[in-house]
C-alpha cells in the first residue's frame, strides 16, 4: 500500500507553485508546462528524464524543463522532496536579469545536480519564497531565486555594475529603510539589472540587499525604542511584518531582545 502525502501551494508567489512531498509512491510518465526545481530532503529516487535515467539522493537538486517527460520511483523506501514549479514567462524574466538577455529558450542543463553549494542555494531559495508568501519579504526571495537558478541554467552572470549605481541603490535604502523596496526599485535607482544589484551590494557591504535593508530597519528600531516608543508601534513603523519578526531579528543582531533594551 502506498503511503505519504503531497502538499501543493498554488501561486506561493506570482507565477510559482510549491510542492512538498513525502511518499513512497511511484509516479508514471508525465510532464509539466512549468520549470521544476527542488531538493531531495530524505531518501532517494530513480527517474526517467529527457536526458536519460538518473538517480537522486538526499542533498541533490532535481530539475525538469517544460514538456520534459519524466517519472519517479523511490529507492529503498520512501523519499521526501521540496519543489518549485515556475511559469516559463517568470523564468525568462529571471534569466534576463542575470545575464541581460531575454532568452526564452533557456533550459536546465542537468536533471540531477550533486553540488552541495548549489543545493544549499536552492534550498534557501525555496525557504525564502515560502517566507515571502507568509510575511511579504519579497526582496529576499528575488535574491535567492537569481543566485540559485543562474548556475542551473548555465547562465553567465553579468558583472556587479558600476560603483556609482550601487551607491545610489544603497542610498535608496538608507533614506527610507521602512519603504517596501524590491530589487526592481533598487535596480531602477542604480541603472543596473537586479542581479548586478545583488552582486554589487554584496561586494560593497558584505550583505545581500535584503540583509542590508533589515540591518537598517533594526538600527532604526533601536533608535525608536531608545526614544520610548512601544515595541508594537516600533515594529509597524519600521516595516516589520509584526513584533515577533522584529524581536527575532533584533535579538540576532544585538544579542538581547528589544524588551530588555527598552527596559534599560
Amino acid at each position: 500500500m502506498e503511503r505519504g502525502s503531497v502538499t501543493i501551494r498554488r501561486d506561493v508567489i506570482d507565477g510559482v507553485d510549491a510542492v512538498l512531498a513525502d511518499t513512497d509512491r511511484s509516479f508514471p510518465r508525465h510532464c509539466h508546462d512549468q520549470f521544476g526545481v527542488g531538493v531531495i530532503l530524505d531518501g532517494a529516487q530513480i527517474s526517467a528524464s529527457g536526458r536519460g535515467q538518473v538517480e537522486a539522493e538526499a542533498g541533490d537538486v532535481i530539475t525538469v524543463n517544460p514538456g520534459e517527460v519524466h517519472d519517479g520511483a523511490p529507492i529503498g523506501g520512501g523519499r521526501r522532496w521540496s519543489m518549485l514549479y515556475v511559469e516559463p514567462s517568470r523564468m525568462a524574466s529571471l534569466v534576463d536579469e542575470v545575464d541581460g538577455r531575454a532568452d526564452t529558450g533557456r533550459e536546465f542543463t542537468a536533471p540531477v545536480v550533486t553540488d552541495r553549494r548549489v543545493a544549499a542555494r536552492v534550498a534557501a531559495m525555496i525557504a525564502a519564497i515560502h517566507r515571502a508568501a507568509s510575511d511579504g519579504e519579497g526582496l529576499e526571495s528575488e535574491e535567492r531565486s537569481l543566485l540559485a537558478l543562474a548556475p542551473l541554467l548555465g547562465v553567465r552572470a553579468a558583472g556587479p555594475g558600476p560603483v556609482g549605481g550601487i551607491r545610489r541603490a544603497l542610498e535608496l535604502i538608507d533614506n527610507d529603510p521602512t519603504a517596501p523596496l524590491g530589487l526592481r526599485e533598487l535596480a531602477a535607482a542604480a541603472g543596473l539589472s537586479r542581479f548586478q544589484v545583488v552582486r554589487g551590494i554584496a561586494r560593497a557591504t558584505g550583505l545581500t540587499p535584503h540583509a542590508y535593508l533589515l540591518r537598517r530597519r533594526i538600527e532604526l528600531a533601536r533608535r525608536q525604542i531608545r526614544g520610548g516608543l512601544p515595541l508594537a508601534e516600533v515594529a509597524a513603523a519600521c516595516g516589520f511584518s509584526d513584533q515577533s519578526h522584529m524581536t527575532r531579528l533584533f535579538t540576532r543582531r544585538f544579542g538581547y531582545p528589544p524588551g530588555a533594551y527598552a527596559g534599560t
